[in-house]
Formats: C-alpha cells, structure tokens, sequence
C-alpha cells in the first residue's frame, strides 16, 4: 500500500517536474533592446547623392526660402557677370571672322539674357538691390531700387573673372581673327571665374534658387570652356 502510494507521489512529481520544464522550454527568450542607431542619412545638394554621417554633424536641411550673405553675393555676383558676358557677345556679330565664334555669342546672349531676369527678382523678392543694367539686358528687367547701392561691388568690383577696362577696349578695337582670339580667351576666363563662383556659393549658401543655378552654371560653362579651347586651338 505503502509502496503504490509512493508510486503515486512519484508519478505525479514526475507530471509536475515534466510540466515546469515543458512551460520553461517554450517561453521565447526576451526580444533583444534595439540599440539606437548611430549614423544619419544627409541629403547631398543638388546633383549630389546622400552619404551617412555621426549625428552630432548632422546638419538638417534649411528651412524652405532661407538664405544667407553667400547666396545674395552670388546672385549679386552673376548678374554682374551675366551683364558682362552680354556686353562681349554683342561685340562678335560685327567683328568676328569666325561662324563659330559669332554662334557661341548667339549662345551667350540667349541663355545669359533671360537669366538676368531671374536672378534679378530673387534680388527684388528678398528687398535687396539690384545691380545697374539689369533692366536692359534682353530689353526687359528689374530696375535697381532708388537710391541703393550693391554691398557685393559696384560694375563687377572684386567679381572673379571679370575682363578688365583694357581688356575690353582691346575687344572693341579689334576685328577677323585678332578679335576671335581675344574673345575666347577673355570669355574663358569669364567663365573660370563663374566656376570659381559656384564653388563658393555651393559650399557656403543655403538657399535652393541659387544652388539650382550654381549647379546648372558649373555644368554649362564647364563644358563650354572645352567648346572654346578647342576652337582657340584652330583658329
């Protein structure tokens, strides 16, 4: 009797013991703590891919219509330079001896022109002034605002690339190939100092318009700087 209790007892330890350790080997492990991640994603400027970086150098896109001293001065800038290039391209119909020539002036002047415009009412918008001879360029413009003045130079002042006074003296008195020739060396040079311009602005400048355009010079005068080189070389 003693013996069948004892069974019994033993029997239902062993339940109780196969119980405990069935409901021990099915409880899943506790899910693991998500450990923070440690990089974030930076968006690139413009024609520029996202790259990770620790979140302390995180630096979070500008808030939308914000810009700061580096984008008004390139602005400023371009349309200076702008104004420039359209005073040189309207030399080359009457003086060039080159069809090359005469159609990359052509170029400058339908791209350069209309561009002036643009650049000029970001200026406006922003209640900024507005360089002399904005108006005039393509015939329609922006006047600069009375009685103000460019903080960023005044005709191109300290804008890179800029032809001088004698430089453009000796393009008006020339013609055939001389004219050629000084033209397209002065023309790029122009368009090194635009480069050296964007360089600034998409490093510096925050705002989207300006960085569009920055983006979209660097691009175009890039290859237009081998365009002229290559006709410099055959002249």
């Amino acid at each position: 009797m003693v013996q069948v209790v004892g069974a019994r007892v033993l029997t239902c330890g062993a339940v109780l013991l196969g119980v405990v350790l069935g409901v021990s080997a099915c409880t899943p492990d506790p899910a693991p703590t998500p450990t923070p991640s440690s990089a974030v994603v930076q968006p690139g400027r413009p024609g520029e891919g996202a790259t990770t970086v620790a979140p302390e150098d995180y630096t979070a896109a500008p808030e939308e219509d914000s810009w700061n001293e580096a984008d008004a001065a390139f602005v400023t800038g371009m349309i200076e330079h702008h104004l420039q290039a359209l005073e040189i391209a309207a030399l080359a119909p009457d003086r060039a001896g080159s069809d090359a020539v005469r159609s990359f002036a052509e170029r400058v002047t339908a791209a350069q022109g209309p561009e002036v415009h643009g650049l000029a009412a970001w200026l406006q918008a922003r209640d900024l002034a507005v360089p002399e001879g904005a108006q005039g360029a393509g015939g329609t413009g922006p006047r600069t605002p009375e009685g103000a003045g460019s903080e960023h130079g005044a005709h191109g002042d300290g804008v890179a690339g800029m032809l001088s006074d004698e430089q453009l003296a000796a393009l008006e008195s020339a013609n055939g190939a001389e004219f050629d020739r000084l033209f397209l060396e002065g023309m790029i040079q122009h368009h090194e100092g635009a480069l050296a311009m964007t360089d600034v602005v998409l490093v510096e400048g925050q705002d989207l318009f300006a960085n569009e355009i920055a983006a979209e010079t660097a691009s175009g005068q890039g290859g237009e700087i081998e365009r002229m080189r290559d006709l410099l070389a055959d002249l």
